[in-house]
């Protein structure tokens, strides 16, 4: 069984009107299969309402199934019992960081989360510096989260998690409230965290360009998983992706368009790097 195993889970909530009565049940997420193995970097796309963020809260023991069953790292997130060994074991990163940003200095932001854990202090400080080094903050260890930028703060936001020792970590929709910069520089921490420290990572997003170094990237609609595979056979998809309503990457669409037209150029194209190699061979 891989770190995070999900099977025919299904979530469903009541809708109510502004008094409170009863209108209809939704179905949120609809029996959906996953199985991620440890080390893996999984993504999730979606549109808002795809059921993604629902979905990402079960991992976490947010929510609990209506029906199917989550496993994390073994453990059923219904069992009481290991619900603190869950939400250690797989850290959740949300789309404000100031929601998540508790402490007046960074270090002591970072490290609130081992303090309560009980870890001791001498480890708390090298958890504290590991976490921080892994994600480009060491530097503004002693300045206050409140004058850093929106990309810096959710970085801090990254490592407070990291500092727990999880095996997986899941950010929802991390870069949403963040410009193009900011956007870059957490998608580069995170993918370190996967690369170098072997972090399972599942990112929540709608963002084409965050997904393509992905080992799998998974795309819901209505609650269901309407496409898997790796970046690569998804964005061969174009069509169906934009009847999604989503979007591709510009160079992709660029490559799909060319393709279109008769230039012999491969499917699925990511990057502009292999874009202009395809184009010089034609």
């Amino acid at each position: 069984m891989g770190i995070i195993k999900t099977d025919k889970l299904t979530f469903e909530y009541i809708r109510r009107d502004e008094e409170g009565n009863v209108e209809g049940i939704t179905r949120a997420v609809d029996e959906v299969d996953m199985d991620i193995r440890q080390g893996d970097f999984i993504a999730i796309l979606g549109h808002n309402g795809s059921g993604k963020s629902t979905l990402a809260k079960h991992i976490n023991a947010i929510l609990y199934p209506t029906e199917g069953t989550v496993w994390v790292d073994g453990m059923d997130t219904q069992d009481e019992a290991h619900l603190w060994d869950i939400r250690q074991e797989a850290g959740m990163v949300f789309q404000n960081p100031d929601n998540q940003i508790i402490g007046q200095v960074v270090e002591e932001d970072v490290g609130f989360g081992p303090e309560n854990m009980g870890v001791p202090t001498k480890e708390i400080w090298e958890r504290v510096e590991e976490s921080l080094k892994a994600v480009g903050m060491y530097e503004f260890r002693k300045h206050s989260p409140n004058k850093l930028s929106g990309g810096q703060k959710q970085r801090v936001s990254i490592a407070g998690v990291i500092a727990m020792h999880p095996k997986c970590i899941i950010l929802d929709e991390p870069t949403a409230m963040l410009d193009p910069n900011g956007r870059k520089e957490v998608v580069r921490a995170v993918r370190a965290l996967n690369d170098v420290e072997g972090i399972t990572v599942v990112l929540i997003t709608h963002y084409m360009e965050e997904i393509i170094h992905a080992d799998m990237v998974f795309v819901m609609d209505g609650g269901h998983v309407a496409m898997e595979g790796t970046p690569r056979e998804i964005f061969s998809r174009v069509d169906e992706l934009k009847e999604l309503r989503l979007d591709v990457p510009q160079v992709t669409l660029l490559a799909y368009e060319l393709r279109k037209k008769g230039v012999n150029l491969p499917e699925g194209i990511l990057t502009i790097e292999e874009f202009t190699e395809a184009l010089s061979r034609v």
